[in-house]
């Protein structure tokens, strides 16, 4: 699915637009009645109280009512107001439909009736943008939330937590609040692993989430009920239990890579700090030029210099290549591990060049100590070092580019009962705040 700019709808901005630090997302159905004063109240929030830069996206799936028009005018007269609209209905489909279309870092969910107070939003986002958490969401069965409900939704939303408890034991407390956030390079992971388009789309994405050993925020929210809630119970609640079984046997079957997401997401974070992998190979090398020296003082009477320097380059390539791929770039587990140690030997033979050659040349130009074949050994090794770095960087433990959103590629095989996140849909067009 791939969200097309409506430019007859909306004109060009003026300069390149500046990418928000949360795209706050309000997925809507029919809601013409309440949707402008959702949207103004939101708006002058984030404008007064928020402060990282925010846009608004309001996503409208399949209303009747003129909903769509009604968010299009919105996304032009109010800055910071984007509008988008889907043919076909479903709160996931048009979660996922913003999520993996927007620029912003962090992405927030959040009901249209506002049930949940905005004061709870910065508690939300904070762990999400300082980096300590995945994902983020309001709980109303915590300690400290103060809830206004009837006695009959108070059940419903008690029994069906601790029915996920039972069944998926899924830690979240209340899965089903409309207030979460998650962050964006998450979001590209988890997303084309979930499978549900409508209200089981969020338990679906925690449930994943936690299986993945991702850091999840719980945050206690003042909520009020709407009494004007058009949720039809019945139906949700079998569309929810299926959506239980699907999963649970998804995750008994092994069909879901969840520790990939969490092996990606590490790797990802690993590899954007540059200053973090000089400071953490450095640590790396001078810890193996220590063993490379003393391993060339003992070999070098048996075996000869160059004998010496092969075999003690040899043994601490080896162990450099495992240190660096663990510690410097952050990459864990067996998958790809043979490939990066035989990468690892390639670079290991240019280094070896380099330093063989030094003692070649030393070799006919003068009849060197012990201390000054090691101090041109350092030299060449230092020379070395640097080519290392840049070839385990950029060559052996490069991460890959970003997923194409919707693309499972060695993941599970999707599920022929369930929809297809990937199915051709109408092209949905969006209004405002451009990407």
């Amino acid at each position: 699915m791939t969200l097309t700019p409506a430019s007859a709808l909306a004109p060009a901005p003026e300069g390149p637009p500046r990418a928000p630090v949360l795209d706050v997302v309000i997925p809507v159905h029919n809601e013409a009645a309440t949707l402008e004063a959702s949207v103004r109240r939101v708006r002058r929030f984030l404008d007064e109280d928020v402060p990282y830069p925010a846009r608004v996206t309001v996503v409208d799936n399949a209303s009747t009512d003129g909903t769509d028009r009604l968010a299009a005018r919105l996304a032009r007269d109010l800055p910071g107001v984007a509008a988008r609209h889907l043919e076909a209905k479903g709160r996931g489909r048009a979660l996922r439909a913003a999520w993996l279309e927007s620029d912003a870092a962090v992405l927030v969910y959040m009901d249209v009736d506002l049930s949940t107070d905005l004061s709870a939003l910065l508690p939300l986002v904070a762990p999400l943008v300082s980096g300590h958490s995945h994902l983020a969401v309001g709980t109303r069965l915590a300690r400290g939330s103060r809830v206004v409900r009837g006695p009959k939704r108070e059940v419903i939303s008690r029994g069906y937590n601790l029915l996920l408890r039972g069944t998926l034991a899924l830690r979240v407390s209340d899965a089903q609040c409309g207030f979460k956030a998650i962050r964006a390079d998450v979001a590209r992971e988890l997303l084309p692993l979930v499978h549900d388009t409508g209200w089981f789309f969020d338990t679906e994405l925690l449930v994943l989430a936690e299986r993945a050993g991702l850091r999840i925020h719980e945050v206690p929210v003042d909520w009020v009920d709407d009494p004007d809630s058009r949720v039809d119970v019945v139906a949700t609640a079998l569309a929810d239990l299926r959506g239980i079984a699907r999963v649970g046997r998804d995750l008994l079957t092994g069909r879901l890579p969840l520790s990939e997401v969490a092996e990606h997401l590490r790797a990802e974070r690993d590899g954007r700090g540059l200053t973090g992998q000089l400071i953490r190979f450095a640590t790396v090398g001078v810890a193996s030029t220590a063993a490379f020296s003393l391993l060339y003082l003992l070999l070098a009477s048996p075996l000869g210099p160059q004998g010496a320097n092969l075999v003690a380059l040899l043994v601490t390539a080896v162990a450099n290549t495992a240190t660096n791929r663990r510690i410097t770039f952050g990459v864990r587990g067996r998958r790809d591990a043979w490939r990066h140690h035989v990468q690892g030997l390639a670079v290991f033979v240019l280094g070896w060049v380099l330093t063989a050659g030094s003692l070649a040349v030393l070799d006919t130009t003068t009849q060197a100590s012990r201390v000054t074949e090691l101090a041109v050994l350092a030299l060449a090794n230092l020379t070395a070092t640097v080519l290392r770095f840049t070839l385990l960087r950029h060559w052996v433990f490069r991460t890959g580019g970003a997923r194409t959103p919707g693309r499972t590629d060695d993941r599970a095989a999707p599920d022929p009962a369930a929809p297809d996140p990937a199915a051709p849909h109408p092209t949905p067009t969006w209004i405002g705040a451009p990407r």
